[in-house]
């Protein structure tokens, strides 16, 4: 796959849980356990020319790319790797895991330990998912997904201008540069309003998506996007594989303080899953920014905007040649 079609990177994790939220947070999927180096320490992204939040991590005594991604609901490690490492202690999980193209899979557990930096990481239980391109060479090389149970334990700090994040304890002093963006808690994601060309969506932060918007098929109909306007093929690395997706212009979008024009939109298909998100708000919302995600307090803060309109630049095809 061309890397330069991974438009949005789109997979929200849905647990389907028969024993209660209690057993799931305390039992099946009970929080980790953190001990933070030095607040200081940034870790580089490692994978290039991507706003994504990738970096160097070790588990199994293996060094492998970490995608830090606040879509996902779970940790995730990706099959082929798990097997490499030789983990052999499994557990079985009332887990449905669904992307982007509607395919479901049941996965299996493991505990994990993992390093970022000097931040150790143990007792993390990560889901056994087969994620396709995303973790191969030919797509974003991520076998390992760091998802909402790790993120609810600190606080994520993402210097995208610079490309490099820290993960933090709480408590950590914030920049007195950046201010509160309206959030809310969604299940343990952060979701907020935006307005699309003037109609309001439901969107949640995602920091897994590199694009600036991605709408369900329906928040696009309902926001006028599919009114006859020029349409492009897009393709997306989803939970598994890629998926097709189609891209138009939206004139407008507002998100926090910020009016964004022509927004280049990719639209995905309408999921039928529970809680399965119309929108999502990905990193190049935040481009040339610093934000912070405290999944545990449902906040969400950035730098503030110097100029509040942002003009996203066109891209125009190449005029076909005549034949000679």
């Amino acid at each position: 796959m061309n890397r330069r079609t991974l438009l949005v990177r789109l997979g929200l994790m849905g647990a389907a849980v028969g024993g209660g939220w209690w057993l799931k947070d305390h039992v099946i999927w009970r929080r980790p356990d953190v001990v933070f180096g030095p607040a200081d320490e940034w870790l580089a992204f490692d994978a290039p020319r991507t706003l994504l939040p990738t970096v160097e991590a070790t588990v199994g005594g293996r060094t492998v790319r970490a995608l830090i991604d606040s879509g996902a609901q779970f940790s995730v490690i990706d099959r082929a790797l798990f097997a490499d490492l030789g983990l052999a202690r499994t557990f079985d999980m009332p887990l449905l895991a669904y992307g982007v193209g509607g395919g479901a899979q049941v996965g299996k557990g493991v505990t994990l330990d993992v390093g970022l930096g000097a931040t150790r990481v143990e007792n993390l239980r990560a889901a056994i998912l087969d994620l396709g391109p995303l973790a191969r060479a030919d797509g974003l090389s991520t076998p390992l997904i760091l998802g909402q149970d790790l993120l609810s334990q600190g606080l994520l700090d993402i210097d995208v201008e610079r490309r490099r994040m820290r993960f933090v304890a709480r408590e950590t002093p914030l920049p007195a540069d950046v201010i509160a963006i309206e959030v809310r808690k969604v299940g343990k994601a952060l979701g907020t309003t935006i307005t699309v060309e003037g109609a309001t969506v439901e969107a949640i932060v995602d920091t897994g998506a590199s694009g600036l918007l991605a709408l369900s098929r329906e928040s696009a109909h309902g926001a006028g996007l599919l009114d006859g306007r020029d349409q492009a093929r897009g393709s997306s690395l989803v939970l598994g594989g890629a998926v097709a997706s189609t891209l138009v212009e939206a004139r407008t979008v507002t998100f926090g303080d910020r009016l964004y024009e022509r927004v280049q939109t990719a639209i995905y298909s309408d999921v039928a899953a529970p809680g399965y998100p119309a929108a999502l708000i990905g990193m190049e919302a935040f481009a040339g920014q610093r934000m912070i995600v405290d999944m545990g307090g449902g906040r969400l803060l950035a730098s503030r905007a110097l100029d509040l309109t942002v003009e996203r630049p066109v891209r125009r095809r190449r005029a076909a040649q005549p034949a000679r």
